[in-house]
């Protein structure tokens, strides 16, 4: 039993080195004692022009996320701010055009005046530079010039 175990195991071990290749650089020798080192053959490179490395385009930073915030009873817009390391100012220019009386470009600014149930969109941890702002002013778009009339002359009748 044991002879027939070692014998399983040489010839399993015979088979997986027969399936085994043997490497390019390594030549055996036709009288079977050994193997001898030769130079590694060059790998075949394509021919005609080699294509330039590509580049992905880097993503844009996401932007700012806005968070909402249901005005409670008590609330006031500094104690919101607070809450959310901001301040007041902010919140009313992210709000200006839902709630016209946030506008703190507008003689109508009331930032003491906010009421319960108003849905306040603000940036947490971030505060608004009041000079970077678009305006909220229509500009008018200019109208294009017609033409002036030809001065062909009109056809007698």
């Amino acid at each position: 039993m044991r002879a027939r175990r070692l014998l399983a195991a040489i010839l399993l071990t015979v088979l997986v080195a027969a399936c085994v290749p043997t490497p390019a650089n390594r030549v055996t020798s036709p009288g079977g004692s050994g193997t001898t080192e030769t130079e590694p053959t060059p790998i075949p490179t394509p021919a005609g022009p080699t294509p330039s490395p590509s580049f992905a385009r880097p993503t844009p930073a996401p932007g700012p996320t806005f968070a909402t915030y249901t005005v409670k009873p008590g609330d006031t817009l500094v104690g919101i701010a607070k809450r959310f390391k901001t301040d007041g100012r902010s919140i009313a220019y992210w709000n200006r055009v839902t709630y016209p009386s946030l506008d703190p470009d507008s003689s109508k600014y009331r930032p003491d005046r906010i009421e319960v149930g108003w849905v306040l969109v603000l940036i947490p941890n971030e505060t608004v530079d009041p000079e970077a702002l678009p305006s909220l002013t229509p500009q008018p778009t200019p109208r294009p010039t017609p033409p002036p009339p030809s001065e062909s002359p009109s056809p007698a009748a």
